[in-house]
């Protein structure tokens, strides 16, 4: 079933941030590093590698996505709405209507996780990702 999860966007601060969820709501909590990821690059700083690609916190009610990765300059901490899709069809669908008066700001791509993803700007402002569940990493 598709459903909605809301995506944090923080500047810096991500790991401190999903940590207080936790301790608020229980649940598993993951993070995935630049380190070692696609992200990854020769000459990058210790400091850049070790800044959070992808952090989930899954409870039995609770599913919150954040990232310090390419926050808008405009805002130092952003929310983003995450559509879970449960086939490839659905998302183009779904990324289809949301583009329609709005604007894709990542076309539909394979995405490191593994599967199909884009995010679009709506016509009345609201950020959203579409995509399917990332395949949990360590």
């Amino acid at each position: 079933m598709t459903q909605i999860i809301a995506y944090l966007k923080f500047r810096n601060n991500c790991r401190a941030a999903m940590n207080f969820y936790q301790e608020c709501f229980g649940g598993e909590l993951a993070f995935n590093t630049v380190r070692g990821s696609v992200f990854e690059s020769d000459g990058m700083s210790e400091e850049n590698k070790e800044k959070i690609v992808h952090s989930q916190l899954v409870s039995d009610h609770i599913v919150l996505f954040a990232s310090e990765m390419v926050v808008p300059e405009e805002c130092p901490n952003s929310t983003f709405l995450w559509i879970n899709c449960d086939t490839d069809d659905e998302i183009r669908k779904i990324h289809a209507g949301l583009s329609r008066g709005g604007k894709a700001t990542a076309e539909l791509q394979q995405a490191y996780w593994g599967t199909t993803f884009g995010a679009v700007d709506d016509a009345f402002g609201i950020k959203w990702y579409i995509s399917r569940l990332p395949v949990k990493q360590g």
